[in-house]
């Protein structure tokens, strides 16, 4: 795969040099590239258990969205509390109603 013959199609489509392409496709071929942490994993799979929008989930466990976002796409993981607590809702997601009381 030629990296440079390909930034250059796609660039010359876009209408405009994108600089990060070369980074991106540079990783996509190495096979590297964003890591799923399990901290992550566990924050997605207590919300979808509670069966909750990441707003209301948020609200319930007290967490700005925003902060809640974070922990979903890894940019922060959340503290040792808060993942004692995900790990109680993805087993039990009906503690997120005790939760709103």
């Amino acid at each position: 795969m030629d990296v440079n013959k390909i930034v250059r199609a796609i660039e010359a489509d876009a209408g405009e040099p994108l600089p990060d392409l070369r980074q991106a496709l540079a990783e996509a071929r190495a096979r590297v590239g964003r890591v799923t942490t399990p901290e992550q994993i566990l924050v997605r799979k207590a919300r979808e258990a509670s069966g909750l929008t990441q707003a209301a989930f948020a609200e319930r466990i007290s967490t700005p969205v925003a902060t809640l976002r974070d922990w979903e796409q890894g940019r922060f993981a959340p503290p040792g509390g808060v993942l004692c607590l995900l790990r109680l809702i993805a087993r039990h997601p009906d503690l997120t109603q005790e939760l709103a009381a």
